[in-house]
């Protein structure tokens, strides 16, 4: 219902989303977001999410939807990023396919209590963990992963909660038909898509949500500032710059190859793409060599026409990538820069911890190669930085491994391979220093579950719990101390109240 006037407040809280042809698209004002959180409330109030039944049609739907419009979704991503069909399917859609069945195999067990430890004075007694749904969430996708960073949350959200959705505005196309579709396989009063400007985000948090889910780095800070004032909590997955450790002890070939993919599908749109390459000194001219064959042999001699290659979503995030690598390093691979088409992929080697493209976050296809003389020495400047989202280790030395592992900090970790580690239903997803929270799997339903103590008990007992009450006597409180004792000796047996 697109009826709702505009709001007569002199904030702009929208602003009109703009297709590449320049026709303004639908766009949410003020006081129909005000009205679809009313609504959601209200649904969620009446009980309407909480039958068990409920969530696995809302999930079955789900996934009917990325089925039925696959094609859609693929003409959509086309249209925003050059996104190539196959890592649309595979990286997209599959991808929260996979979330929206591991949550219907598992939906009954994650509902269910989970009983906890008894002690003395529980031993009659129930003890219970109840996973109880927040309410009404707010899930604000990234454009760097439009329908996974919208729809793998929203998975985590159904299992639970009503939601409304924002994808991003930068990827339009995707944004529109997320709109379109949601209402004809969701729950019309349980989840609503609205399209707003990554600006005005933070004043749909003061609305007052149960949650805020938030992908990318922008306006992160802002999010927060904006939810700490109703107190509502929030789940942030922000970017950062993650290393790659390259080992002297290694398969070249095979590493190169897993890190090329990884840097430049989705023209290196990606929060967990390697963001610079810690390469050991006696091996950095085979992997700039064997860098230079790889991209030959996925992209050909001219990535540009390659229908394996994507574009970077807008003239603005090209524009800064560009003005970082042309005062960075020297371009060893690449270097051709298009801005009519946005498209700039490069290898940088000679590149300083000081030069731009090192001090500031890069989401384009840009890949500098920093050389270190051993493992000590790329634990050291890992340690450095700010804590990364993904660290990536690549070497047949376990120990090494083991090393890069344990000795530094990161959201996540994977060896000899890049990005997989974010994409399994089994790990939770999350960042350290850049954001706070997790999902994927049982960690999204938990993340959008309040975990409630729970203790069911009668009243028998009373001849050994009156010892807690007043008038407080010696003896009481020396067969209270008596109890304390002898429940630590038989670890965790805790005192009688």
């Amino acid at each position: 219902n697109m009826s709702s006037p505009p709001s007569p407040s002199p904030t702009r809280w929208f602003k009109a989303l703009r297709t590449r042809l320049g026709e303004p698209c639908l766009r949410t004002y003020p006081l129909e977001c005000v009205d679809l959180l009313r609504r959601a409330r209200i649904a969620f109030q009446a009980g309407r999410t909480l039958k068990e039944c409920f969530r696995l049609t809302q999930l079955e739907a789900l996934v009917r939807m990325l089925e039925e419009h696959e094609c859609d979704f693929v003409d959509a991503l086309g249209r925003d990023l050059h996104k190539p069909r196959f890592e649309t399917v595979v990286f997209e859609l599959i991808t929260v396919k996979n979330e929206a069945l591991h949550a219907i195999t598992n939906l009954k067990k994650w509902m269910q209590p989970q009983p906890v430890e008894k002690n003395l004075s529980t031993t009659l007694d129930e003890c219970l963990v109840i996973s109880e749904p927040l309410g009404v969430v707010f899930i604000m996708g990234s454009w760097c992963n439009p329908v996974q960073m919208c729809l793998v949350p929203l998975v985590g959200a159904i299992a639970a909660n009503c939601a409304l959705v924002s994808p991003s505005e930068y990827t339009v196309h995707t944004a529109e038909l997320l709109h379109r579709l949601i209402p004809f396989y969701l729950d019309n009063e349980c989840f609503h898509v609205i399209l707003a400007g990554i600006s005005d985000l933070p004043e749909i948090v003061e609305l007052k949500f149960d949650h805020v889910f938030f992908t990318n780095k922008e306006e992160g800070g802002k999010i927060a500032v904006a939810a700490a004032r109703t107190l509502t909590p929030v789940t942030l997955i922000l970017g950062s710059k993650n290393p790659c450790y390259v080992d002297q002890n290694c398969d070249i070939a095979t590493t190169v190859q897993r890190i090329a993919w990884a840097c430049f599908h989705n023209a290196g749109q990606s929060l967990m793409a390697p963001s610079y390459i810690l390469c050991h000194t006696d091996v950095k001219a085979r992997v700039v060599q064997a860098l230079k064959c790889c991209l030959m042999e996925f992209y050909g001699p001219d990535p540009r026409e390659s229908r394996s290659f994507g574009r970077m979503v807008n003239l603005e995030i090209f524009s800064h990538t560009r003005d970082l690598l042309w005062r960075s390093g020297k371009v060893v691979v690449g270097g051709q820069v298009t801005e009519a088409e946005k498209y700039i992929p490069t290898v940088l080697t000679e590149v300083a911890e000081s030069d731009p493209i090192m001090q500031q976050e890069v989401f384009g296809p840009v890949l500098p190669i920093l050389s270190v003389n051993d493992v000590d020495e790329a634990i050291a400047f890992i340690n450095k930085q700010e804590k990364p989202l993904c660290v990536y280790a690549y070497s047949t030395n376990s120990n090494v491994i083991s090393r890069i592992m344990q000795e530094t900090s990161s959201g996540s970790f994977c060896s000899n391979d890049c990005i997989l580690q974010s994409l399994m239903v089994a790990l939770p997803f999350g960042g350290v220093a850049c954001g706070m929270g997790s999902f994927h799997g049982r960690y999204s339903f938990e993340t959008f579950s309040h975990r409630k103590a729970s203790l069911l008990r009668g009243t028998r007992f009373e001849c050994v719990t009156y010892l807690r009450f007043p008038p407080y006597e010696d003896r009481n409180l020396s067969l209270m101390t008596w109890a304390c004792a002898l429940s630590q000796k038989s670890q965790g047996w805790c005192q009688i109240l």
